[in-house]
């Protein structure tokens, strides 16, 4: 497992930036795959969303977090899209006349080291395939944690805190909000229920983690 405490790698985001919007072209309406708080805080406004899931990719609490979910004595964890597997998330659909505009906001947001390996991948959706941009996570990136033991990983949940919560809170959000949407990670839901093991989940969350929205299935 790559080192938690290993030296932050910093790359411009420009050039990626620039490439991200010549490979779309501005000639259709621009899809973003999300597939952690990008589903529950977009700050964008999607014309349309709907269900999708990648192969090739899954979901992994992998990502060494400094300022967001930690700090560089105490760092945190967010979810990155990691080679292997697959993954169910939401695709959402922004309209052509905004799309530049909304890809550099979500660039401000999701690229501002440049840490992320931004990717337009084939998403499968009840309506037909898509193509769509999101953020991937080389496996030799100084970012990668690699799998977090669970004695790590319950040191983590219980103490990192960066400027937007903790990582508890994080993975806490993510699990409601895909609960929510009617999609099932049985990884959350194993680090949900350590987490609750360990007394660190509230009990009014593990109701909410456990059954989800009204619309999901059980």
């Amino acid at each position: 497992m790559g080192s938690l405490y290993s030296t932050l790698h910093v790359r411009d985001p420009q050039p990626m930036l620039a490439q991200a919007l010549r490979t779309w072209g501005g000639h259709e309406d621009l899809w973003v795959f999300g597939y952690a708080s990008l589903i529950w805080r977009p700050e964008f406004d999607a014309a349309e969303q709907r269900p999708a899931a990648v192969h090739g990719w899954h979901r992994a609490l992998q990502m060494r977090s400094r300022v967001n979910r930690g700090t560089p004595e105490c760092p945190g964890l967010v979810f990155a899209l990691v080679p292997g597997g697959s993954c169910r998330g939401m695709a959402y659909r922004i309209e052509r006349r905004r799309g530049a505009a909304e890809l550099e906001r979500l660039w401000a947001r999701e690229m501002p080291t440049g840490v992320y390996d931004p990717k337009w991948l084939a998403c499968r959706t009840p309506d037909g395939p898509v193509t769509a941009l999101t953020f991937t996570l080389s496996r030799s990136s100084p970012a990668h944690t690699g799998a977090v033991p669970d004695p790590q990983m319950i040191d983590i949940l219980r103490c990192a805190q960066g400027r937007f919560g903790s990582t508890l809170d994080y993975l806490l959000d993510t699990a409601t909000s895909l609960r929510g949407c009617g999609i099932r990670d049985r990884e959350i839901e194993r680090l949900v229920a350590l987490a609750r093991h360990h007394a660190l989940v509230p009990d009014e969350h593990s109701k909410v983690c456990r059954a989800g929205s009204p619309n999901a299935p059980p």
